[in-house]
């Protein structure tokens, strides 16, 4: 019903072009097919931002990513390999124990794979039974939202750590549309936290960011660890309203040494699906294992399921596409399936074994071993189809800009017009820090952390370890100094 009504309105609004959504599995669907499968929309926002991710990834070559987005309530992570998000076919709603793996209700959905965690910059800073400071799940939201909104609000949050600390401009929020109130983020703060605690509000500030900042390393570490991902090879996309503010120390505590902020990260969720294809998935349970594999059987059932899918993906494009059939295996006795990539076309005898080799060698990837003379069962089968998007052509300069931008032509960094005093985690202290305003850099334009990058809806935190450059995309990569 409320799909419908948003498609009356846009007719009435003289909107004469077609009304796609996206889909959990970042993909683009047609207005009918969103009201025919409406959990299909579940997590639709976040996988927008892997998106553009994984579309930045392949402008940049950048093989190996770690989307990082965080707003106001949530941050989400997601594991970019060879610049594909990973996928799930499981999700959980309506959590009981909000952000509890296990508290909800399952559901077995195309979805981009990620992680939740309860930090944004709405997450609420407390003392648990123990005296020890916590942040989140809860929020303050955005009514009445952080103490410095002044909307009636008077619990501590991120925002207001963020806030007293300097890295928020309090007369540039929201493009200054909505000046903030130190007064009563310090008097927030003080109260709930550092007199409790016996500590200034300087330093209860710098616990809150501190502690956000550790509990989102934490889940990516455990999401890596899952996945058996090497963090430290990975690149971090930082996005949202809050990503950039706290990419670089989530970064230092991973033993990330790249950081990059795409151009208009702020909205890069929204950004994210434009880039979408328009696509749908469809999986078909077909038990049968390798040794009693049945060709025809298998052979049949793609067939159908791809004709279906395909019609979905052609009722909503004219562009050309593309189908990726794959399996869902696994050693007999075991209670999780990996994903395999099978044929476009039907399966033959000879390529049997091939798949059997396949299934090995993702095993081994994620494993590191196989288990000999064990029979592999398929669980289900999946066919996805999607409209061939054109990718931009790779940012071949990113490493090496020639451009020398408003900077010297020897790399020596932009001088910054405007300082701000920020606090620092190196020095536990407050220092002058330069603050550049992102629209007015040009690629090739360089600097040294500590800094502070403000753009209208976001600002990038750069300690002293890291240096950046903004790349002929305009995206700000940021470089870990080699010591």
């Amino acid at each position: 019903g409320y799909l419908r009504a948003l498609n009356k309105l846009l007719t009435e609004q003289h909107y004469t072009c077609p009304l796609y959504l996206m889909t959990s599995g970042g993909g683009m669907t047609t207005l009918d097919n969103a009201i025919k499968f409406p959990i299909r929309l579940v997590e639709s926002g976040p996988s927008g931002g892997a998106v553009l991710a994984a579309t930045v990834a392949a402008q940049m070559d950048e093989q190996k990513v770690l989307a990082f987005d965080m707003g106001g309530t949530t941050a989400k992570i997601s594991l970019i390999d060879d610049y594909q998000p990973r996928t799930a076919r499981n999700f959980e709603i309506a959590r009981a124990a909000r952000f509890q793996k296990g508290s909800g209700m399952p559901v077995r959905i195309p979805v981009i794979e990620m992680i939740e965690i309860g930090a944004g910059g709405g997450s609420i800073a407390y003392r648990d039974r123990v005296e020890r400071l916590c942040i989140g799940p809860q929020s303050a939201g955005a009514v009445p939202g952080p103490a410095c909104f002044a909307k009636g609000g008077d619990q501590p949050t991120v925002t207001d750590a963020n806030l007293l600390l300097g890295r928020i401009n309090p007369d540039n929020f929201a493009e200054g549309k909505m000046p903030l109130d130190r007064k009563a983020a310090s008097a927030s703060i003080n109260q709930q936290i550092a007199q409790p605690m016996s500590v200034s509000v300087s330093e209860a500030a710098a616990g809150i960011t501190e502690m956000v900042e550790e509990n989102m390393a934490n889940a990516a570490r455990i999401h890596s660890v899952e996945h058996g991902a090497d963090l430290s090879a990975y690149t971090l996309f930082a996005f949202g309203g809050g990503g950039p503010l706290h990419a670089v120390r989530v970064a230092e505590k991973l033993g990330i040494q790249r950081v990059t902020v795409p151009a208009n990260s702020s909205v890069g969720s929204a950004i994210g699906f434009l880039s979408a294809p328009v696509s749908f998935e469809m999986v078909q349970s077909l038990y049968m294992t390798m040794d009693d594999f049945n060709l025809q059987q298998v052979n049949d059932m793609l067939n159908r399921v791809s004709r279906q899918a395909q019609g979905i993906v052609k009722a909503g494009t004219d562009e050309k596409i593309v189908e990726v059939r794959s399996a869902y295996m696994r050693y007999i006795g075991q209670g999780h399936e990996i994903q395999v990539p099978l044929p476009s076309v039907d399966i033959t005898s000879d390529e049997i074994e091939r798949i059997k080799q396949s299934y090995n060698c993702c095993y081994t990837q994620l494993y590191g071993r196989t288990i000999p003379d064990r029979d592999i069962e398929i669980m289900s089968w999946s066919v996805s189809v999607s409209s061939l998007v054109a990718q931009s052509q790779k940012d071949t300069e990113t490493s090496g800009i020639e451009t020398p931008g408003n900077g010297s032509q020897s790399g020596e960094p932009l001088s910054a017009k405007v300082k701000r005093k920020a606090f620092i985690p190196a020095l536990r202290d407050f220092a002058d820090v330069p603050v550049y305003w992102r629209p007015d850099l040009q690629p090739g334009d360089r600097l040294v952390g500590p800094a502070l990058v403000e753009e209208p809806q976001t600002t990038c935190f750069v300690t002293e370890q890291f240096t950046g450059v903004i790349d002929s995309g305009f995206n700000l990569i940021l470089e870990k100094v080699i010591e």
